[in-house]
């Protein structure tokens, strides 16, 4: 078995550790890349993606931080309209910080809860 980066173990204990405890709540993955910021949330149980957001096509351009809080607000409206209220906060791979954190705190703001 290949050695796994520090990103993938990071991102596989974050995973399992949100599977242990999430039980049936929705998750809402973040994924940045160097010129963009995405949101999902998903519902595993389906396998279903519920609502979406990022600095693709919407009204924020670039990967700073404030195009991280324009998405989390994005993110936090489309989960009003898709019914969802409660998540589980999936980082990923990625460090609570900057952008990412950023992006949570937006989210809670716009009545997202978790």
């Amino acid at each position: 078995m290949a050695k796994l980066s520090l990103f993938e173990r990071r991102r596989r204990r974050v995973r399992t550790a949100l599977k242990a405890r999430g039980g049936v709540r929705p998750r809402l993955s973040v994924h940045r890349s160097g010129k963009h910021i995405y949101a999902q949330i998903i519902d595993d149980a389906q396998g279903r993606t519920l609502a979406a957001a990022s600095t693709l096509g919407g009204k924020s351009t670039g990967a700073n931080v404030d195009a991280a809080v324009q998405v989390g607000k994005d993110i936090a409206e489309a989960a009003k309209k898709a019914g969802v209220t409660t998540v589980v906060f999936d980082r990923g791979g990625f460090l609570f910080h900057g952008r990412v954190k950023a992006l949570a705190d937006a989210a809670r703001e716009g009545g997202l809860e978790f």
